[in-house]
Formats: C-alpha cells, structure tokens, sequence
C-alpha cells in the first residue's frame, strides 16, 4: 500500500472509519494531522483535498465539520483596547 502524501499516518482516513467519534477526538486528530504535513505544503489545499475525498461520503460527520471550519481564515487580530487607543494631549 502506497502512503498518501497528503495523509501520510493515515489519520484523517482513519477518523472516518471510528463509529462514534466525537468533535472533541477530531479536532484532536486534525491537529496531529496539520503537523504532520510535509514541510512546504499548503495547509488549505490539503484540507479542500480532504474536504474533496471525504466529505461527499460522510456529510455529517464531525470531521467533515471540523475540516471545513479548518478552511475558515482568520483576519489579522486589531487592538480592541488599551492605553494606545485612548486619544492623548499632544
């Protein structure tokens, strides 16, 4: 059997196949899975490939879930508060 570069331990392909796992146990194996990346990839086109291959299959599973919400970019944070956001005399 060739390893799947993508999935190289397997884990994302397994998650699928456990009867009644949890969302809790696939955000546990997601992020094993994202650091188990070969160095260079990118982290979004491997989760739609997960998304691409799983998802169809097992719509409401709770990894398809927490793969998709993996695809969610964040923004850059910005300062809600504080001493710098308060006007000063200059």
């Amino acid at each position: 059997m060739q390893r799947d570069p993508l999935d190289p331990k397997g884990l994302i392909r397994e998650a699928y196949r456990i009867e009644g796992i949890v969302s809790g146990e696939c955000r546990s194996i997601f992020l094993d899975w994202a650091l188990s990346l070969p160095e260079g990839q990118d982290t979004q086109e491997a989760i739609a490939e997960m998304i691409a291959r799983y998802a169809p299959g097992h719509p409401g599973h709770p990894m398809t879930e927490v793969l998709e919400s993996g695809t969610v970019t964040s923004t850059t944070p910005r300062r809600r508060g504080g001493w710098r956001s308060r006007p000063r005399d200059s």
